[in-house]
């Protein structure tokens, strides 16, 4: 809503049932476009390609890790080779905590703090940004950063934290360009 006053137009995808309570709250035009469907399905991208290809911003927060791992390499391949002279910013989680102890850890641990099971359907993960680069040849990472760099981060002494690069990529947000 912050944004609406520009050249530019907002698509959100989500699942069904997502839209149909947001259409309920907000109403039927809630001044964007809401696009009903699983992430992996072709239809929202066929929608939005259809309209333009070029100059396009793509966020997903809180959605690769919860995907298999074939299905995220899979999406961002497709993003790679339907778009270009666009950007994709997303967060993710390092992979070794979608299996094995670690992945147990964070379930505890979200368990805990939140009392959901957020955790335990981590699939997907990466050991570094640039990993993201082998999956087509006109992705470049071109920023990196997590809670940990930031210079408002709450308490301060949380500031530490990224100096310890296992901490800071933890779970942390990439930006990179589909040229």
């Amino acid at each position: 809503w912050r944004i609406s006053d520009g050249p530019w137009k907002y698509t959100e995808v989500d699942l069904p049932e997502v839209i149909q309570v947001k259409r309920e709250v907000l109403g039927e035009d809630p001044g964007y476009e809401m696009i009903g469907c699983s992430v992996l399905d072709d239809d929202w991208i066929e929608q939005v390609s259809g309209r333009q290809k070029k100059n396009v911003l793509f966020l997903a927060e809180g959605l690769l890790m919860y995907l298999q791992e074939a299905d995220a390499i899979g999406l961002i391949k497709k993003l790679a080779g339907t778009f270009t002279a666009s950007q994709l910013v997303f967060e993710i989680i390092h992979r070794k905590y979608t299996k094995g102890f670690r992945k147990r850890l964070v379930e505890s641990k979200i368990k805990g703090a939140s009392g959901t099971m957020a955790g335990e359907s981590y699939r997907f993960g990466l050991g570094n940004a640039r990993e993201i680069e082998s999956y087509a040849g006109n992705i470049h990472v071109v920023d990196e950063w997590s809670y940990f760099e930031d210079t408002d981060i709450k308490p301060g002494f949380l500031r530490i934290m990224r100096h310890f690069r296992s901490f800071a990529r933890t779970q942390w947000t990439i930006s990179a360009l589909i040229e």
